[in-house]
């Protein structure tokens, strides 16, 4: 089965691409939704993470308060390698696991961070979706309502743009009307069904 990393810098778009893979029937392992999984109260890797910050990090109710945690890994860098030692580990394990229980020609595994994780060999194509920076900054402005010295705290602690088209296998514009995407995720459908038939060459 061939393995699609999808990834992209913040408010790139990543969401609404794995949406239209999905539509044609791909399946998708998206490592957010691991993390947010194990996360949750009551699961090992959050008492991990009491542990390692404390109890300030959790809400009233005993859930992680994201937006405090959030605060913190973004204005400490070595908070943040603490964090990622904890989670890391546990979501790729939890992508092998979803993966080889598949039996599909390919699937889309959303990793916002497959190049800073130095996780690109995990896949076997990366597709890169993309937009300018200002445009990041503006969806990111408007979905989460965030300061802008923490998106560009946020931005500041992934690759570039650049780099990301530099390693990308395949590239999306994002940039472009809904019913445009579509058609790049079409294209890339057909290409990827293709290179999953057995005795085809990869690109």
């Amino acid at each position: 089965m061939l393995k699609i990393g999808l990834t992209g810098g913040i408010g790139c778009g990543k969401t609404s691409v794995a949406r239209l893979f999905a539509e044609l029937n791909t399946p998708i392992i998206d490592a957010d939704n691991i993390a947010h999984q194990l996360v949750e109260k009551g699961q090992p890797a959050l008492n991990r993470i009491v542990e390692e910050f404390g109890f300030s990090i959790l809400a009233a109710d005993g859930t992680l308060n994201r937006r405090s945690l959030k605060d913190l890994i973004f204005s400490d860098s070595q908070s943040k390698q603490r964090l990622e030692a904890i989670l890391h580990p546990l979501i790729y394990a939890a992508i092998r696991t979803k993966t080889d229980a598949l039996n599909t020609p390919y699937c889309i595994v959303c990793i916002p961070l497959l190049f800073e994780t130095g996780m690109a060999h995990s896949v076997d194509r990366v597709l890169v979706v993309d937009c300018p920076i200002d445009t990041q900054i503006t969806r990111v402005q408007l979905r989460d309502r965030l300061p802008l010295t923490t998106i560009q705290a946020i931005l500041a602690n992934q690759v570039s743009r650049e780099f990301r088209i530099a390693h990308a296998d395949d590239l999306i514009d994002n940039t472009q009307r809904e019913s445009e995407l579509a058609e790049q995720v079409k294209k890339l459908h057909n290409l990827y069904l293709s290179l999953s038939t057995p005795g085809s060459t990869r690109l």
